[in-house]
């Protein structure tokens, strides 16, 4: 099918739409979340039955809770693809208020355990606000960078992102959990480029929030602890370089093909989290190396397929909100596998859709809803403005997404 959109009074492009196309990028990244999910299920029990029948008598633990995170996670990313993506643009600055509002009071009346106060409940109805910080920050900075797209300073433009990222990070440094600053960070900075931040502006704030980050990390001595471990774990094994030396250990053990599905000697107790934080040490340990490069293929299809959403999508909101929910899934999984591998240090992020724990999966889950939304109503009809300010109308997100720099460039030259 070929439809015509007008770009101006005398101007016409024709611009091929392949609906099947659009169908079965929405259907591959359901399939890709299904298989990436219940992977985790089956290696949360791998990694956790020794551990849960020393605690509580049965091996069955933590699987049974995995598993009621995992169906209450798919009604989330139910609700979050069925409804009309306008609501979650309303909600986004709502949202933004009330996951500031749960950093700050997890600091007072937090739940704290190793040492950082990052849960709000009880042991058995716990919630993490950081995890929701993200969906906010993603949401929020979508919905802004959208709404601002045609103003002409990129400082207008960035300011309430910056401003709302910037004090997201302070809360959760103050936890402390430095892993998820630097996620929110890659959330913020993909929306910003996306929107069309110049490249040199933004270079700038990464560097000067990598050295702050650096100076941060080394003014504590625990953080310091990490990062020498880090950089020589071998030469900390019995000490902050344990877990690190433990996970290296049960990914060499695995070799090519694994000692297969229940049979990791990390999953005794010899890896500390090993069915959260380090469940891709007990993959690697069991799967081998092929295993591994599966689990990797999956998050790398992801971030192929969220690339293309956010490319093909109707609205600029729905392209921004696509990319910044693709650089939370696929920087969250690169730092830890990246931790985990000794490429890292260690964070405590958890693996998307495959670690234990109820806060991280829903949430996780609920966002790749919204980009399944985004993904299914590509194919639908979408409403053009021509650069003359008539009205157009075309079918397809990549004949009509004009990003604000090629609008603003046209619009100065046909004021020449």
């Amino acid at each position: 099918m070929t439809v015509t959109a007008s770009f101006g009074s005398t101007r016409t492009v024709r611009v091929p739409v392949r609906a099947g196309t659009r169908r079965s990028t929405y259907l591959f990244l359901i399939a890709l979340v299904a298989v990436l999910s219940m992977a985790g299920l089956v290696m949360v029990l791998s990694a956790s039955a020794v551990v849960s029948l020393r605690e509580f008598g049965t091996p069955w633990y933590y699987f049974e809770r995995q598993g009621t995170y995992l169906c209450l996670g798919a009604v989330a990313f139910f609700v979050a693809q069925g409804i009309r993506i306008a609501f979650w643009q309303r909600i986004a600055r709502p949202l933004m208020v009330l996951a500031g509002a749960a950093l700050v009071a997890v600091l007072f009346v937090g739940r704290s355990a190793g040492g950082a106060s990052r849960w709000l409940g009880t042991g058995t109805f716990g919630f993490q606000p950081s995890e929701l910080a993200k969906l906010a920050l993603v949401l929020f900075a979508a919905d802004v960078l959208s709404r601002r797209e045609n103003a002409p300073d990129w400082v207008y433009r960035a300011a309430p992102v910056l401003l709302g990222m910037v004090a997201f990070v302070l809360l959760i440094m103050k936890q402390p959990d430095m892993g998820t600053a630097v996620v929110l960070c890659c959330c913020g900075a993909a929306v910003l480029f996306t929107a069309g931040m110049p490249a040199a502006p933004l270079l700038g704030l990464g560097t000067v929030g990598g050295l702050l980050g650096y100076l941060v990390a080394g003014s504590a001595s625990y953080r310091a602890a990490r990062l020498m471990s880090f950089l020589h774990p071998f030469s900390h094994a019995s000490t902050t370089g344990y877990q690190s030396v433990q996970a290296l250990i049960a990914l060499g053990g695995g070799h090519w093909f694994g000692t297969g599905i229940g049979q990791s000697v990390a999953a005794w107790g010899y890896l500390p989290n090993q069915y959260t934080d380090f469940i891709f040490a007990v993959i690697g340990q069991e799967t081998g190396f092929a295993g591994s490069l599966v689990i990797i293929c999956l998050f790398a299809a992801i971030g192929i397929v969220g690339a293309q959403v956010a490319w093909r999508a109707r609205t600029t909101f729905e392209s921004l909100l696509a990319a910044g929910i693709t650089a939370w899934l696929i920087s969250q999984a690169m730092i830890n596998i990246g931790a985990v591998a000794g490429l890292l240090p260690v964070t405590g992020v958890p693996l998307p859709f495959i670690s234990y724990g109820g806060t991280s999966l829903i949430i996780v889950l609920f966002a790749t809803g919204l980009l399944a939304n985004v993904a299914r109503r590509c194919s639908g009809p979408v409403p053009v403005t021509g650069l003359d300010g008539e009205p157009a109308t075309a079918v397809g997100a990549s004949a009509v997404s004009r990003r604000p720099r090629q609008v603003a460039t046209a619009q100065r030259q046909r004021g020449r």
